[in-house]
């Protein structure tokens, strides 16, 4: 399907949507496109499926948002984790009830789902297709993930068997930097870490982890880390990229983590991504049924999104580097949990 092709629809002149990005946001908003007959090409720089950094569970979705989007039923099998314990080094702090439960699944699963799901539907995906910003083109988003800067984190996460946590979701911070452990298929668990880089460290691939945990003084989850069953090619890392709101592209309708993203530890980053899609599907059918110019359709959108996510991307900025700190034990072990969740959900 060539980029200027218009699709004839029940008399209308359709006007294509083309998707430079093929995660969560890309994957979600194609297939909602398509269930309202758009014509959609989707550029994916990788392959499906593959391992993405990521916390792999969803907190905070509402069904309607699933439903809105047409993938609802790509969820039927995934875990539900109600509870979460947190530690800091090796203490324990506190064990709490989620207020909603929080939905389990790998990135290596639910991409592959959502890309069959596309195609079937008749979206044009072109994996191994790396495009550059094209500023001011009309129906075209940028969906890509992170902005490449000097930033000072590293993302590191693997799949790994046999670790005996309690199956539920666990956070384990300390000075320079958390993880969480979450459940997924397969008696799987996706441990995610993110860490301030160091460069003294030298170790590569699984020992990396390990390393940064154990100089994050998560000591003796290193130790269980190490006597686990690995699977095979799940390690993966990402490096060079700064949180919060990314560095604009003007004329670039980004949504995603192609316009912010939030700190892990607020397990919200998935859920954005699906919010993100939700929120431009709408005004992106009227641009494309010749109703708005594309112009206006990428003001409304980029002011919607700021009004969805300014709130928690401020609190989420503002109680990370806190977590960070010595003094965050006490806060963690006693801290409301609702309405912390208000403001970075």
């Amino acid at each position: 399907m060539a980029e200027c092709f218009l699709h004839v629809r029940l008399g209308l002149l359709l006007q294509p949507i083309t998707i430079i990005g093929g995660g969560l946001t890309g994957l979600s908003l194609a297939i909602a496109l398509r269930k309202n007959g758009i014509p959609v090409i989707l550029h994916e720089a990788g392959i499906y499926p593959r391992h993405r950094v990521c916390g792999e569970f969803i907190s905070g979705i509402l069904q309607k948002t699933l439903n809105a989007l047409g993938i609802a039923d790509l969820f039927h099998d995934c875990r539900y984790h109600t509870d979460f314990t947190w530690f800091s080094a090796n203490q324990l702090l506190r064990q709490s009830l989620l207020p909603t439960p929080a939905l389990g699944i790998s990135r290596y699963v639910l991409d592959d789902r959502l890309q069959k799901l596309a195609t079937d539907l008749g979206v044009e995906i072109k994996t191994r297709s790396r495009q550059k910003p094209d500023p001011g083109k009309a129906g075209l988003i940028w969906t890509a993930g992170r902005k490449p800067v000097k930033g000072e984190w590293l993302g590191l996460k693997a799949h790994l068997r046999d670790l005996d946590t309690s199956q539920h979701l666990e956070m384990h911070n300390g000075p320079f930097g958390y993880l969480g452990i979450a459940p997924i298929e397969d008696g799987l668990s996706n441990v995610c870490g993110l860490f301030k880089i160091d460069r003294t460290i030298s170790q590569t691939h699984q020992n990396l982890l390990v390393a940064y945990l154990s100089k994050n003084g998560n000591t003796h989850l290193a130790k269980k880390f190490k006597t686990a069953t690995w699977r095979e090619n799940s390690f993966t890392a990402v490096a060079g990229f700064e949180l919060g709101r990314q560095i604009p592209t003007p004329g670039i309708l980004s949504l995603g983590d192609s316009y912010a993203i939030i700190p892990p530890y607020t397990g919200n980053g998935m859920t954005m991504a699906f919010q993100s899609a939700e929120i431009a599907l709408p005004h992106l059918l009227t641009f494309s049924r010749n109703q708005t110019p594309w112009s206006t359709t990428c003001a409304k959108i980029e002011k919607k999104i700021h009004e969805k996510f300014h709130t928690r991307l401020t609190a989420s900025k503002f109680l990370h580097p806190f977590l960070l700190q010595p003094k965050a034990r006490t806060f963690l072990k006693h801290l409301p949990l609702r309405p912390i969740l208000k403001l970075v959900r």
